[in-house]
């Protein structure tokens, strides 16, 4: 890695380095374990769903990063699934309302906390002062970044 100058360069050259590998492990992990054979698109709209019920088509979209229509499809197959539910905006006629069902919270609450398991028996080795470390870190980045999303929202 170059030499970077300032230490929020350096910090920020790290967080780039390490965000993508625990992303990588936490998505593969999902996916191995998931029974219900669901792609990470799948899994990515059932957690943005639980964290933003009601969403529409295109705030799906461009969490995935994707087109409406392909979009579409991701959520189609989820409905057909019994896992989201799509209705009609009451006041918007052309917007449609996601939501998960109950199987969907299920699946992915019971997911989430599979991996979860996986992540606290690969920590298990740490003393505990690298677990508060680590804890300590992760929740100052956690309000760093948050504070980021606020500025953003209109």
């Amino acid at each position: 890695m170059p030499k970077l100058g300032k230490p929020t360069e350096e910090c920020a050259a790290r967080v780039m380095e390490t965000v993508p590998l625990l992303m990588r492990f936490i998505r593969a992990d999902m996916r191995s374990h998931n029974a219900e054979s669901l792609s990470i698109p799948q899994l990515r709209s059932l957690a943005f769903l639980n964290r933003n019920p009601g969403a529409s088509l295109s705030e799906v979209a461009e969490h995935l990063g994707v087109t409406c229509a392909t979009a579409s499809t991701t959520i189609e197959r989820l409905v057909q699934r019994d896992l989201v539910q799509r209705t009609d905006h009451p006041q918007e006629r052309r917007r449609i309302v996601l939501n998960l069902t109950e199987s969907g919270k299920f699946l992915l609450l019971q997911s989430q906390a599979t991996t979860r398991a996986h992540i606290a028996d690969i920590l298990d080795g740490l003393t505990p002062e690298q677990i508060s470390q680590i804890e300590a870190g992760l929740t100052l980045l956690k309000n760093v970044f948050e504070q980021t999303e606020v500025k953003k929202a209109p």
